[in-house]
């Protein structure tokens, strides 16, 4: 049996299962946040509350994810209905999204197309041949306390009201988007207050925090996958450079398992809720390299594409050096 066979095993969807996932993070979406704002000042509440309402919202974008993918529920109707009522939850304007993450798919790996990617990644020579401000904007941007905070905060609140390829797939739908949003936005308001808007603003803040350090972390660590046609190798480019996050069972489960992206990239049509079992089930001839929570830490450290090793590697010893000293 080939890898191509096995995953086809855990491809068939499941209403019943993909209703429990749906409906239930919805559950545990508006509870947890009703939950942070009515005991807003019992911090002892107001932190766990907000954290599993972040969690919840990363949920929900996965599973507006697979929806793309036609992958949550049994048919492509049922699919697409749920993308556009998550829409406005996960700040994600569904067919233009799903339009993008279909390119991305298409074109993993592929140095000659990175601009299909979330996390844009320069190689090695295209670094040494960079000047002074691009080399500047491109640490500044690598940098994680740039990447994972501001590149949240300018995704979720603020690209997204306008995403890539707006015009080529959708305007309409997106301009309807960014209605439900202000609606939904206003309605918070007049029913909690600025102080229900704050704690929401907070903690889906985090909740995209969380959703760029994932996204970052899929296909950004040592060992990834990058290459040039004709020698860009599909299958190589979806499961070796896609990454298996092992932080365990209870944090795969609050991320609708998108740790486990290189079973998901080799295969898109295994929907979520299966993807654990079809990873941990591979027969041993098959079995794909895990990353532990401390590798994925050190993974950030890593910024540069080397074409020679086949590596992802950190910034040269002594450009910053040369950086400060030009200033």
């Amino acid at each position: 049996m080939d890898l191509r066979t096995y995953t086809r095993e855990y491809t068939k969807k499941d209403n019943r299962l993909a209703a429990l996932s749906y409906f239930g993070t919805f559950a545990v979406y508006f509870l947890s946040l009703y939950l942070a704002i009515a005991y807003v000042e019992r911090w002892y509440i107001l932190i766990p509350a907000g954290v599993i309402f972040a969690f919840a919202a990363v949920r929900l974008y996965v599973l507006q994810h697979d929806t793309g993918h036609h992958s949550l529920f049994e048919t492509r109707r049922q699919n697409e209905i749920a993308g556009h009522v998550l829409s406005p939850f996960t700040f994600a304007p569904f067919e233009v999204m799903k339009q993008n993450h279909n390119l991305h798919h298409a074109n993993i790996g592929n140095l000659e197309h990175r601009e299909t990617g979330e996390i844009h990644t320069m190689t090695l020579r295209e670094w040494k041949e960079a000047g002074f401000w691009e080399r500047l904007t491109y640490r500044l941007y690598r940098n994680p306390l740039v990447l994972v905070p501001v590149g949240s905060a300018f995704t979720y609140f603020i690209r997204y009201r306008w995403p890539k390829n707006t015009t080529k797939f959708g305007i309409l739908g997106v301009l309807l988007h960014n209605m439900v949003i202000i609606a939904l936005i206003s309605l918070l308001y007049y029913v909690a207050g600025p102080t229900g808007l704050w704690v929401w603003l907070a903690f889906s803040f985090l909740g995209g925090m969380i959703g760029v350090f994932l996204v970052y972390l899929q296909h950004n660590f040592e060992d990834t996958y990058w290459d040039r046609r004709p020698d860009l190798n599909p299958q190589e480019a979806a499961l070796q450079g896609s990454s298996c996050l092992d932080f365990g069972w209870f944090f795969d489960f609050a991320v609708a398992n998108i740790t486990l992206h290189d079973i998901h990239h080799f295969n898109a049509r295994i929907p979520s809720y299966r993807l654990r079992k079809c990873h941990y089930n591979l027969p041993p001839e098959f079995a794909l390299r895990r990353i532990s929570f401390g590798e994925a830490l050190r993974a950030l450290s890593l910024k540069l594409w080397d074409e020679e090793q086949k590596r992802l590697v950190p910034f040269p010893a002594g450009n910053a050096h040369c950086i400060l000293r030009a200033r």
